[in-house]
């Protein structure tokens, strides 16, 4: 078992930036770890995934060149950092960990996650 806790959200404006941080109760080194966002009234969307070393990575193509994953084994951490935020990228944004399956941007496949941080962007 591995408790994730989400930080760093809050309230931007549109083309401000953010850096997310994801905790993690232990070491995580041989996950692969992701970040997810949900609307309200929508489903929990992918956002982009990081392989166990951090070697690998992939993003969903509507934050690809403004989002960057990024992780720490060291400290048990993983980050996104947002950049050119927009008014649509609001949304509880949640950590998760462990899919066994490379590429894929499911939810269900992941089994550990955060409780989620909450990012609004104002226009």
């Amino acid at each position: 078992q591995v408790q994730l806790v989400e930080s760093g959200g809050g309230v931007v404006q549109a083309g401000d930036s953010l850096r997310l941080s994801c905790a993690a109760s232990r070491r995580t080194n041989s996950y692969t770890m992701g970040w997810f966002r949900q609307a309200p009234g929508k489903e929990r969307d992918f956002v982009a995934a990081i392989s166990s070393s951090g070697g690998s990575t992939y993003y969903a193509d509507s934050v690809k060149g403004r989002f960057t994953i990024s992780r720490d084994n060291a400290k048990n951490t993983l980050y996104l950092q947002m950049n050119s935020l927009k008014p649509e990228d609001t949304a509880l944004y949640y950590c998760a960990a462990d899919s066994p399956t490379w590429g894929t941007t499911r939810a269900n496949t992941y089994a550990y996650w955060g409780q989620g941080t909450q990012v609004t962007v104002s226009s």
